[in-house]
Order: structure tokens, then sequence, then C-alpha cells
């Protein structure tokens, strides 16, 4: 998915070759041939989709200096890179002054061009990832910082943003991996909470002999290694919220107590004689049927319907594809200003995999997909090929179907599954196969695939043809068009 670069410039000559060098970069690009329809343009709906602003400052009516002036406090953090066949130093520095990012003079050349652009991307992504932890570190992340053009992902940010106006505890359901804490630190963000203390506390961690000591703190002497006294999670979270993660893993011995301090507002420290006053905003979350739990006698049914008062489901990635391709961008814009690569996107094709794909570790599995492709990639786009794990499972048609993998706790893993493209990497007692049979069965595949032709079967497998007469004769396959593949 490539990214927008809007192209405003008087001169019609000047657009056409300034489209023809940035497509060729890989960029979209968009037109204005003067400063008000540039502006008209970047305050439309369309205007969200820019990246990136190429000025021309010399313009008949509103030149470029007073778009500058006048967009710079409506869009702060769109890149804008000055174009000028005045090239003067006081040019220069009031164009700076102004707002822009870089100050290009005309005729401009591409090797110029496409480093100014990728430095103004980068410089932008970092600019935004900063802004959005500093945010979150502040306790003021906001539902605009979330991902969601999905209309099941629409319909959940308006029912929290209603959720986030009150004190109404919540309780967050959904699959591991779908952004449960991330949604509750949005909710805390649009509160009369946001910038008080955010609280997370992951209830399967805990060893069972320190859950209450870890919610509800201990005093010196409590017990053996209590060597000094200790607030709980709940006194950390006083006056703002306490986000209580995987809450049907806490043990039953512990529910009654966790149910007594919602509500009473209060908290009885081990070794504690009094109890302690505390305030927080409740928000629970679980990948768990915490209703089936209860039917079970696993969870306390006054408890559930205690947190169970707004319940609020976060769809699996799987229901929400429209917002995968703009995941991905963001995961890329992200990883690469971080790495120092020069990454501009994602090709087509590697997007309509990825988006099809079933994504059993949701958000986070995707995350560190993009992640390991931008580490290993050394190309300006990925590709198919920096996604050779997500690939290897996709091909088999499901996630958890034929040749699943093993996963670790992100959702992926190695292939070690028995079958992939119809042959075994497996033998019959489980143990992978001697390279030479696979090796084997995967010249056998690919001269299937591309029906003999020897040219690029030898490229597809990146072996030289002299290489691939030998192995297919060594390894006995009748191949009658071997030998005039060329001529095909």
């Amino acid at each position: 998915m490539a990214q927008s670069i809007l192209i405003v410039d008087d001169d019609p000559t000047q657009r056409r070759i300034l489209e023809s060098v940035i497509g060729s970069l890989g960029y979209r690009t968009v037109v204005a041939s003067d400063g008000r329809e540039a502006l008209e343009l970047l305050r439309s709906p369309r205007g969200a989709e820019i990246d990136l602003m190429l000025l021309d400052l010399m313009m008949p009516g509103l030149n470029g200096m007073a778009v500058i002036d006048e967009l710079r406090p409506e869009k702060p953090n769109l890149p804008i890179i000055v174009l000028t066949s005045h090239g003067s130093v006081a040019t220069v520095v009031q164009s700076m002054q102004a707002g822009a990012n870089d100050f290009i003079v005309k005729p401009a050349s591409p090797e110029r061009l496409k480093v100014s652009i990728q430095n103004a991307l980068k410089l932008r992504t970092l600019a935004g990832e900063v802004s959005r932890l500093s945010r979150k570190a502040d306790n003021r992340l906001r539902f605009s910082d979330l991902i969601a053009k999905s209309l099941v992902m629409r319909q959940t940010i308006m029912l929290a943003e209603r959720a986030a106006q009150s004190n109404i505890p919540i309780l967050i359901e959904g699959e591991s991996g779908v952004g449960k804490e991330v949604m509750a630190r949005a909710i805390q963000g649009a509160s009369d909470r946001a910038g008080k203390p955010f609280v997370a506390v992951n209830c399967g961690a805990i060893p069972e002999n320190l859950v209450e000591s870890t919610l509800f703190g201990h005093e010196k002497g409590s017990f053996t290694g209590a060597s000094t006294k200790r607030d709980g999670k709940f006194q950390e979270a006083s006056g703002g919220t306490l986000f209580l993660d995987e809450v049907g893993e806490l043990p039953l011995s512990m529910q009654v107590k966790l149910l007594r301090a919602i509500q009473e507002g209060e908290v009885d420290p081990v070794g504690s004689t009094k109890p302690v006053k505390v305030d927080i905003r409740l928000i629970s979350a679980t990948n768990r049927n915490l209703q089936q739990l209860v039917g079970e006698g696993k969870f306390r049914e006054d408890l559930f319907y205690r947190l169970n008062v707004f319940p609020l489901t976060l769809p699996p990635i799987r229901e929400r594809r429209e917002d995968i391709p703009e995941l991905i961008q963001y995961f890329v814009q992200k990883f690469a200003a971080e790495e120092g690569k020069t990454l501009r996107g994602v090709e087509s094709s590697a997007i309509d995999m990825l988006v099809n794909y079933k994504w059993p570790g949701n958000v986070r599995q995707l995350e560190n997909a993009v992640y390991r492709a931008v580490v290993l990639s050394d190309r300006e786009v990925l590709t198919l090929h920096d996604f050779p794990q997500i690939v290897g499972l996709a091909s088999g048609g499901d996630a958890y179907g034929r040749g699943a993998p093993e996963r670790g706790a992100d959702g992926e893993g190695l292939y070690v599954g028995k079958s992939l493209d119809g042959f075994s990497v497996l033998d019959d007692d489980g143990h992978i196969r001697p390279l030479e049979e696979v090796e084997g069965d995967m010249i056998r595949l690919a001269m299937e695939k591309y029906n003999n032709h020897m040219s690029e079967i030898a490229r597809r497998l990146r072996i030289g043809r002299s290489t691939l007469y030998r192995k297919v004769r060594d390894l006995g396959f009748d191949n009658p068009d071997a030998e005039t593949d060329d001529a095909a």
C-alpha cells in the first residue's frame, strides 16, 4: 500500500515531471494547480489520505508561504517539502520558520527528491509514535489512536466512548491479542480520570500464594519475606483505573475478596488491622467465557454480575479485515523508522495474502509478522517473500487446519506440520525427512506447477538451469520437455 504525495504547482509541465518521478519511486500522487485547490483538497475527506505535500513557493493567487501559514495550525504533522527556483538563504530560512520540513531548488533530481521524501516521512512516523507513546505514558491515550475503519470496530468504539463518560465497571471480552489493554487505556484517556494512574494486572501471571498481597498489599512482617510494607495494585490505582486482565484466571479463594473490595471500595492489606479506602475505576478483561465458568463452578456468579455491568466485545482481526491494510501500513512505518529502513510499504499481492490470512494470534501476531519482515527485508517494498511463515500457513488454506504449526505465545511458530502443498515434510514416525527427499518433492511440485518450463523452475527455485537439469536426471524424473523448455 503506497503512501500518497500531494504535488502543488501551477506549472503543468512541472506537475507532469514530478508525477512521473514520484510515481517511479513507488508513491501515489495527487495534484493541485494552485494553493487554494491544495487547501480545499487537504480539508476534504481525501485530505486524510495525504502523507506528504510537495509545495511550489511561487504561485499566482495564494502562494506557497500563505498555504503553509494557513495549513500548519490545522495539520501540524503533515510533512511539507518546498520547491522553488529561487534558492536564496532568506527564502530557505523563511519557509523553514513557517513550518516546511525541507527545501529543494528546481530542477530537483530524482535522487534528491527520493531522499527528502523518505526523510520527511520517517520523521513524521517517529514524531507520531513519540506523541502516541507520550499520551500512553501520561494515561491520555485516545480513541483516535486506534485503527478502526471497519464497521464492527467503529461500533465497538462508539459503545466504549459512551461507557468512558461514566464510572461504570466494564468487562472487555475477546481473544488473545485483540488489544484489550489498548482499549482499556483509550477508555481511561476519554474519561474524567485521564492522566490519573492506570494500573494493569495480569491475573493469570501471579502465583496463587501472592495474589492477595499483589492486589491488596501487605504490612511488614505479615508473612515470610515481607521485609517492608507494600501497597497493592488497588492502592496504586486509587484515583485512576485498575485494569484486571485475564480476570477469569483468579482462584476462587480470591474472588470473594475481590468482590468485597469492589463493593465496599476498600481493601484489607495482608497483616493489617484496618481496611484502606480506595477510589478506582474498574475495567476487567478476559479471553474466556466467564458465564460458562460460572456454570462449571469455576467463577463466582455474584462476582461475574459485578464485573459484567457493561460488557464490551473486541472482534478478532479476521472479523475486521478492512482494518488490516492500515494496521500493516502503521506497523511498517513504525518499525522501518525504528530500524532505519527505507521501506515505502507492502506490495498488493502480499497485502491480499495478509488480509485473507486468519490470524489466530490477532493484532499481536500481525505486528510480530510485520516486525520480522521489516528486520529481514533488504528491499524498499515488502513482498510475499518477506512473510515466509505466513505464506506457508496460508497455503494450507486454514491457519488451524491441515499442516497447522505449533504456536508460541504470539500465535506463531516454525512450520512442523505433515503436509505442505501436497507433500510430506515428516516421515510416518513424525521425524523430519532427509533433505534430498524433500528437495526431490519440491522439484516435482515445481515441475507440475510450471508445466516443465525449466527456466522458470530454475528461477523460482533460485538455482542454475544446469544444476536443475542434473538434479532432474539424478532423481530419475520423466521430463520429456526438459531439453526443449527454452524454446517454449
